[in-house]
């Protein structure tokens, strides 16, 4: 069969329907047939001509648009040559730095105009494609920006920030608000002098910025987009910065050079960028300009032809097919070359094949080994793909360098996500093994108890760095609105004294540690737990909050910087988190504690003592015996004074960390 050709099937008494192509697509002989291999789809652009290549096997016919501007009513057309492997390509002689194009896509009788998949810059809200001159978009000294040294992803420290959020209160200081260039002003603060932005992330100590979607998506309007908010879960045009906050939406090139430039400037703050990547589905899925170019290819479906819909927004990307996952592989390396990001949190990872992460990692690895990689490891529903191929947290194993976020501590923490009024460890609602299990960096370790495991039946990672540890997050209620649903109004100590708790609990367990922006100071969003439409008042970091929380705020500070000091709780691999971490038997439930060493990770503090307790009464424990410094407890972080003896007291609903050396066995 020539499949640019349209066929109809026809019954004597039935009529007739015409043929769509299904599971052909899934077959070894079509990836051998039509698999491209090349890394020039898209436009390959110099000053003198441009090259413009499109992957699309199964139409009749293709023709290019050129445009003056975004706006132009009327383009040029140029047909297409249809070459190998099923790819479309024409040349065109000249500089077409900062023209617009599309593509004209027949199939049958029907011709739609197409945005190319592989463009690297749109006009406003993505309607079409930009030739841009790459190389014109980089801001003064960008070649020479290094990647900042990351020895262990156990290093980093991980702040979850949506762009418009950080900057759209009123009174932060930011004149950029809800833009790129608002994350990189220095100097900014309240009225009351309070630090915001660049400065309060400098001052928090953290390592790396996760920024929520940047690629461009469909929900706002770009050129209006005050008038709506959304996180940006929704793409569209997978290579090209989302407009809506860059300074004009117009020009596609405004848009690249301001991200640039904001990278460079967290870059130069020794702040790595993660970029939160959204391959698992499209917002669109019938119009999309996958579907649009080679229709049924590049999603799932059932039997009768729907969408598979895993990701709970109406479709699943199929990266099990050979060009998809070309795509996404092709993808990431161009941010990751282009934009020099330091990172990749993959949405709903669960939805990825096995093999499309692997392929991922060993693309990056070419680029640096140090970038890292991790993601949801489960599915939104239920999904076409088979369980035993999924990125799935219980899969880790197959996936060397991809983390994946530990759901478990989340909820042993805190209570379940879903569950409004139900409680975790920090209110002393139990759950010690979750807990431990999420200190140990979800690696097998002797002294866990599985069957007490919230959801994991077992040890999922192979070393630490394959868990991110972490309380909250864009998604659900933040922490501090989960404890206002599951204490006492009048609790308002209690809670300041559990958020404290929790934090000790993530900056020293096994892993990576991940903050959600605002975190620090008890981020609200007034009790909406799925605000990802919600307006800025909702969304928006109160930055009076750090004034009204700066206690917390400090001892958040300084639990960062203590998780830089001390190897020990960054332990590199799986055999020595059973070596060097013993847990202790506690006198009472709603309490887990542990001796790291002797040296741990090589640290210079022979052993660390790390008790919590959330009882609401103190309670007095034996701890081995030997000389003690008080380096954390519900007041302050530092060096707090000395205890020598086997009996310490835990204060209520509060963490205990001692350094020193053990004389027991002496």
């Amino acid at each position: 069969m020539d499949l640019r050709r349209q066929y109809k099937l026809e019954h004597p008494t039935h009529g007739a329907i015409p043929v769509a192509f299904g599971g052909v697509f899934s077959s070894a002989a079509f990836q051998q047939e039509f698999h491209y291999s090349g890394h020039d789809l898209g436009v390959t652009y110099n000053k003198a001509e441009s090259t413009f290549k499109v992957w699309a096997p199964t139409a009749y016919g293709v023709e290019i648009v050129i445009y003056s501007t975004a706006a132009s009513p009327k383009g040029e057309l140029i047909p297409m040559q249809y070459g190998e492997k099923g790819v479309w390509w024409c040349k065109l002689k000249g500089n077409l730095d900062g023209l617009y194009y599309n593509y004209l896509v027949t199939h049958g009788e029907e011709t739609v105009e197409v945005v190319d998949p592989y463009a690297r810059a749109t006009g406003p809200n993505g309607k079409r494609g930009q030739i841009v001159d790459l190389a014109k978009t980089n801001p003064p000294g960008w070649e020479k920006l290094p990647w900042l040294p990351l020895e262990s992803p156990v290093d980093a420290i991980i702040y979850e920030v949506h762009i418009r959020d950080l900057s759209a209160c009123p009174g932060c200081g930011i004149k950029a608000q809800g833009q790129y260039l608002g994350l990189i002003e220095e100097g900014t603060e309240t009225c009351e002098g309070i630090k915001t932005g660049l400065d309060h992330l400098k001052e928090l100590g953290i390592t790396h910025v996760h920024l929520l979607p940047i690629f461009d998506f469909a929900t706002i309007d770009e050129e209006d987009p005050a008038s709506s908010y959304n996180w940006g879960y929704d793409p569209l045009n997978y290579n090209v910065p989302e407009g809506s906050y860059a300074t004009s939406p117009v020009d596609g090139r405004v848009r690249i050079r301001e991200l640039k430039a904001m990278i460079q400037g967290l870059n130069q703050a020794g702040i790595g960028t993660i970029m939160d990547v959204v391959y698992n589905h499209t917002f669109h899925s019938v119009a999309s300009s996958f579907n649009k170019l080679v229709p049924g290819y590049y999603y799932r479906h059932h039997q009768d032809g729907s969408f598979s819909n895993g990701s709970g927004c109406g479709n699943e990307v199929a990266d099990e097919r050979s060009m998809v996952r070309k795509f996404i592989v092709d993808s990431v390396t161009y941010w990751a070359q282009e934009y020099k990001m330091a990172g990749f949190r993959f949405d709903l990872m669960g939805l990825h094949h096995l093999e499309t992460m692997q392929a991922v990692r060993r693309a990056l690895d070419l680029i640096s080994p140090q970038i890292l990689i991790y993601g949801e490891g489960w599915t939104a529903a239920a999904s076409t793909l088979p369980e035993g191929v999924r990125s799935l947290k219980e899969n880790t194993v197959h996936l060397p360098g991809v983390a994946s976020f530990c759901s478990d501590l989340r909820d042993g923490l805190k209570g379940h996500v879903f569950h409004t009024n139900e409680g975790g460890f920090i209110q002393g609602a139990g759950h010690e093994e979750t807990v431990k299990f999420g200190i140990a960096g979800a690696v097998q370790h002797p002294q866990i108890d599985y069957s007490h495991i919230l959801y994991s039946k077992g040890p999922w990672a192979i070393t630490p760095a394959q868990s991110v540890v972490y309380a909250e997050a864009h998604d659900n209620l933040t922490l501090w609105d989960k404890l206002l649903c599951t204490t006492a109004p009048e609790d308002a100590e209690e809670r300041l004294r559990m958020m404290k708790l929790a934090h000790a609990i993530l900056l020293t367990s096994q892993g990576i540690p991940f903050l959600h922006a605002g975190q620090d100071f008890a981020r609200t969003k007034g009790g909406d737990p799925n605000s990802y439409q919600s307006p800025d008042h909702v969304n928006q970091l109160d930055w009076g909050r750090k004034g009204e929380f700066r206690e917390l705020f400090e001892y958040t500070r300084a639990l960062i910087q203590l998780r830089k000091e001390r190897p020990a709780f960054r332990l590199r691999r799986g055999p020595e988190v059973r070596d060097k971490l013993r847990f202790l038997q506690l006198p009472q439930s709603n309490m887990v504690g542990y001796v790291l060493g002797p040296h741990a990770g090589g640290d210079s503090i022979e052993s660390l003592v790390v008790v919590f307790n959330s009882n609401k009464t103190p309670v007095e424990i034996t701890v081995p015996k030997g000389s003690w410094t008080v380096l954390v407890n519900s007041k302050g972080v530092g060096n707090l004074g000395t205890i020598t003896g086997s009996k310490v007291w835990v204060e209520a609903i509060s963490p205990l960390i001692l350094g020193g050396r053990e004389v027991a066995n002496e």
